[in-house]
């Protein structure tokens, strides 16, 4: 494995304008896997997909967000790792794995990249996080990623947890 914790043949990468096609893909043949964990993007999403992928690049030129893609070698995305509503030297986390890919520690993998480019490059402060009751997957990643239950809240419809996890250098 190499030394940022990811599989071999796995890189995770800032989100580029040349990534859209691959994105797409993604999403499209996950929607029904994430939709049993999260609210479902809704088909506005698919239908805008080129124009919102062009926004959410300006609005990580201007540092207000910062999206990472998990790539295989042959270029298709199997996660993606998001910083969101960054501020004040915090940010909420997100993220999404393949179906197909999970179980091969990706998502903890993919976390703790993000944490560490968070902390040394986004020169960020404190991460949160939060994930509804019933993702147990998505509440041992965080746990191993170093997050610590701090309230509870609504996810995806359902009861859930809310995180946070200080950074360092």
């Amino acid at each position: 494995m190499p030394e940022n914790g990811l599989p071999a043949g796995v890189c995770l990468e800032r989100l580029r304008f040349e990534h859209a096609p691959a994105l797409l893909a993604f999403e499209l043949e996950n929607r029904a896997y994430f939709a049993a964990h999260v609210s479902d993007r809704g088909e506005a999403y698919f239908a805008e997909f080129a124009t919102r992928h062009a926004d959410l690049l300006a609005d990580q030129d201007a540092g207000e967000l910062h999206f990472h893609l998990l790539v295989e070698e042959d270029g298709r995305v199997v996660g993606r790792v998001n910083l969101v509503d960054v501020a004040d030297g915090s940010a909420e986390l997100g993220y999404r794995i393949a179906e197909h890919a999970t179980g091969r520690g990706l998502a903890t993998a993919g976390v703790l990249e993000v944490c560490r480019l968070a902390a040394r490059e986004y020169e960020l402060k404190e991460l949160r996080a939060g994930t509804n009751l019933t993702n147990a997957a998505s509440q041992a990643v965080l746990a191993r990623a170093g997050f610590i239950p701090v309230g509870e809240a609504t996810y995806g419809g359902g009861p859930g947890l809310t995180y946070v996890r200080s950074l360092s250098v």
